[in-house]
């Protein structure tokens, strides 16, 4: 039989589905009835002192949270007993009290939302998804959300950048991140702003023969283009960190590539001149974005070998690792996603990165490894074919 803990559990769970269809009275989801599973004639037999004393625990949780306990007449040991099998809610109000008080907030700020969304836009059609959709807002991004949703339906924003829009404490970042609930809430599919430009990619020139020619040094390209480099490389340098792409000592017919990112990634995928390329390596950060950054590269068609991004790597270069992040907040194993581009070995560490269990570090930063040894590694995987 289910105590007070699993029955708390499975009112949160069932408020995780449910709270903002009552928030903003759409639908009403209580009453609910939690059945508290059925011991069998057995089971209560043989251990009822047991069983009544958590039936009598359960009784006086439900009593003290405006609960009721539905129960049946079994024999027990040859005589009548009431068998609790059901607690009651009776309501969200109830739920919500029972469940904590982070449910409690919610409820209240999705009540509160919901009325102001109701007032300021009449007629919104999906209210609850929206209240649902606005549940993480700060009270400040809930005002600015409201004030660009009513402009939007009152201008034209066709042809403007989101950086354009001339609506006071907004900016591009703000209006890129909130655009379904912004066309949801001004009734416009399309906001008509202009998209963001193309992604670029950096690279930088590392062979020796054309940089004695004062020819540029760095260059880049913007997806969809169709420059070509000053010269095609037979060896391409994929590098996480921005320094270690630009500083990257001379390789005969060499392009060290800025890598960091997952556009990066789409965007080498469509460079002819990077994907013929016979020689191409990626050299990243050993943490969990580093091997999925790899992942992304692999699965755009660009097919790198990684170096010194392996469990022996991880393991010379260990005092070099870190434990907070640039904000100082301790770093800790993220998700282990599914990488199958990923080979043996480096499915191997990335396992060790993503296991809670772990003691760390979680990161060790690429430019804390000289670049001679990143060059060396280089040159030995190209010699070994």
């Amino acid at each position: 039989m289910k105590g007070p803990a699993q029955v708390t559990a499975d009112i949160q769970r069932r408020l995780a589905s449910t709270w903002h269809l009552d928030a903003s009275r759409e639908l009403a989801s209580w009453p609910h009835t939690v059945p508290l599973g059925r011991v069998s004639g057995t089971e209560l037999g043989a251990g009822f002192p047991d069983f009544q004393r958590r039936a009598a625990e359960i009784r006086g949780w439900a009593q003290e949270n405006g609960l009721t306990v539905s129960v049946e007449t079994r024999r027990v040991l040859g005589t009548p007993q009431q068998i609790p099998t059901h607690v009651i809610v009776p309501d969200i109000g109830t739920a919500v009290l029972v469940a904590g008080r982070e449910w409690r907030d919610r409820y209240r700020r999705g009540q509160s939302r919901a009325a102001i969304l109701e007032q300021l836009h009449p007629g919104l059609e999906n209210l609850s998804a929206v209240v649902r959709s606005v549940d993480k807002y700060t009270d400040q991004d809930f005002g600015l959300l409201n004030m660009a949703a009513a402009w939007f339906r009152e201008h034209e924003a066709h042809g403007l950048t989101p950086r354009q829009v001339p609506i006071p404490g907004l900016h591009a970042k703000w209006l890129n991140s909130h655009g379904p609930e912004l066309r949801q809430l001004s009734g416009k599919a399309d906001l008509g702003l202009l998209p963001q430009h193309p992604s670029r990619l950096h690279f930088a020139y590392l062979d020796p023969a054309y940089l004695a020619t004062s020819g540029r040094r760095h260059d880049s390209v913007s997806r969809g283009d169709t420059m070509t480099p000053a010269y095609t490389p037979s060896t391409v340098v994929i590098a996480e960190n921005k320094d270690t792409a630009i500083h990257f000592p001379p390789v005969p017919g060499g392009i060290a590539v800025e890598g960091a990112g997952f556009s990066a990634a789409e965007t080498a995928g469509t460079l002819p001149w990077l994907t013929g390329c016979p020689a191409i390596f990626y050299w990243g950060d050993m943490d969990a974005a580093g091997f999925e950054i790899l992942h992304q590269f692999r699965k755009a068609g660009v097919m790198a070998e990684s170096v010194l991004m392996d469990t022996a790597a991880y393991e010379a270069y260990r005092h070099f690792g870190s434990f907070t992040d640039v904000k100082g907040r301790e770093l800790t194993a993220p998700e282990h996603k599914n990488l199958p581009m990923l080979t043996a070995t480096e499915e191997a560490l990335y396992a060790t990165l993503t296991n809670p269990g772990w003691p760390g570090p979680f990161r060790i930063e690429q430019e804390r490894i000289p670049l001679q040894v990143g060059l060396q590694a280089i040159s030995q995987a190209g010699a070994g074919g």
